[in-house]
């Protein structure tokens, strides 16, 4: 703390006895050294504050980077997630030209209703998925035919 050697110390201290007076001595070397202890303590909790303030920023600095780093693992992630769905999705898609795109591009008819006896409807075809629902309370020919079977 204090650069002060042996002889500087004894002359100090002799001056203090001059001064003070060799009753007094012991009970002002005492609260000498009492204030010097809290001084040296005080010294060392400011020490330590910012010590500790100086590793809570490198702990911030590092969580930033770090969410920064997953943001970008994260990104990349998501967009080779994207590239390999849309190559399976192409490599799934059927050439054009082929029966499945034909009967995809084809207009859509509406159904027509069977005259009464005739027989059931063929199962349901791509084209029937867009057809209208039927009334509620409505039977359709096939439910008529289950009932009747």
């Amino acid at each position: 703390m204090f650069d002060i050697g042996f002889s500087e110390l004894f002359v100090i201290l002799l001056v203090g006895l001059i001064v003070i007076g060799p009753e007094r001595l012991p009970k002002v070397a005492r609260t000498v050294g009492a204030m010097l202890g809290r001084l040296q303590r005080y010294v060392n909790d400011v020490k330590a504050d910012i010590s500790r303030e100086v590793e809570l920023e490198e702990l911030r600095k590092m969580k930033t980077e770090f969410e920064q780093a997953a943001r970008s693992v994260e990104q990349s992630v998501s967009d080779e997630l994207h590239r390999t769905e849309a190559d399976l999705n192409r490599s799934i898609a059927p050439p054009a030209g082929t029966a499945e795109n034909a009967l995809a591009d084809a207009p859509e008819r509406p159904l027509e209703t069977p005259p009464e006896g005739a027989p059931p409807a063929p199962a349901a075809t791509h084209q029937d998925a867009h057809a209208p629902e039927a009334p509620a309370g409505a039977a359709s020919a096939t439910e008529e035919t289950r009932a009747k079977a």
